[in-house]
């Protein structure tokens, strides 16, 4: 995910398209249009295409497709609804909401919309905290669905739900206050860190290690019902899929963008795939929850209500 000390975020900004970037950059300091967060990091801007008064749309393909990812997954929610004996429907159904509010803030945070008055930059901030907040969140709901597979509560009920939305939206506030704190300088604790390197320590752990840990042990916890409760192995095939393709979109959003911006004149980079890229392992991981909550799988017997 690229090379930095613990911590900073300059190198990731200077070479990615990244919402968390938003709260950091030279461009708050400045009266010019925001159309992209690669500004003031000594690498290529991102230009997008041109609009009448010397204004920019920065990133026009991850506008797209964040509006397309959204209607995907309306669709999927509708889908699920379908699939009455799912196991664990209500807390999917969760986490693609909170995949819907991603897409949503990210046409602010990262679309390079053409915002350049104060009171504009300042609802850019704000989606950005909500943003950061709702990736923190929704990751932590899909780890939280590895688990309800495994019936130990009963599905779909209050407890089950009310726990899942308590301890998400205790991450979606933490996470959402730093970044809060971290862009208009509620408490000074957070100003060393809009200079220099962009040493964030409380933004690093929660935006870029926690939704690591969260994604790697959905995985595992899904490979060990798989495998050893269900006895089946074909699943496995969607979500090594879905891991897959998230990884790509890593790779173009961390690695390959900065060599996409400069052999494009700036005029697109690695955040319209990753955005792709994700969305694809959001259908994937979609269809790998609907293949192992088929009626005929074999299911551990625990007295859980299918909801």
């Amino acid at each position: 995910m690229g090379s930095t000390q613990f911590g900073r975020f300059h190198n990731f900004c200077r070479d990615s398209t990244l919402p968390v970037c938003n709260l950091f950059g030279q461009w708050r300091d400045r009266q010019e249009n925001l159309f992209g967060q690669l500004q003031g990091y000594g690498r290529c801007e991102l230009s997008g295409i041109g609009l009448s008064g010397g204004r920019h749309l920065g990133n026009l393909g991850s506008i797209l497709i964040a509006f397309v990812a959204i209607l995907v997954t309306v669709f999927l929610i509708i889908r699920s609804e379908r699939k009455r004996a799912a196991v664990g429907r209500r807390e999917f159904q969760l986490f693609l909401l909170g995949y819907i509010i991603i897409e949503l803030c990210e046409i602010f945070t990262v679309g390079g919309l053409p915002m350049g008055s104060p009171l504009q930059q300042r609802v850019v901030l704000g989606f950005t905290a909500v943003h950061l907040g709702a990736i923190v969140a929704t990751l932590w709901v899909l780890m939280l669905n590895g688990i309800v597979g495994f019936q130990l509560l009963d599905d779909g009920t209050p407890l089950s739900l009310g726990l899942i939305l308590g301890s998400a939206a205790a991450l979606f506030i933490g996470t959402g206050y730093i970044a809060l704190d971290t862009a208009f300088s509620y408490s000074g604790h957070f100003d060393s860190s809009r200079g220099g390197d962009n040493r964030n320590v409380g933004l690093y752990v929660l935006y870029q290690l926690a939704p690591l840990v969260f994604l790697a042990a959905f995985f595992i916890l899904e490979t060990v019902l798989v495998l050893r409760v269900l006895g089946e192995k074909k699943p496995m095939l969607y979500l090594l899929g879905a891991a897959l393709l998230f990884a790509i979109g890593q790779i173009f959003q961390y690695v390959i963008s900065t060599h996409i911006c400069s052999g494009t004149n700036g005029k697109i980079n690695g955040a319209l795939f990753e955005t792709l890229f994700t969305l694809l392992a959001v259908v994937m991981t979609w269809v790998f929850w609907s293949s192992i909550t088929e009626d005929d799988w074999p299911m551990p017997v625990t007295g859980g209500t299918y909801t």
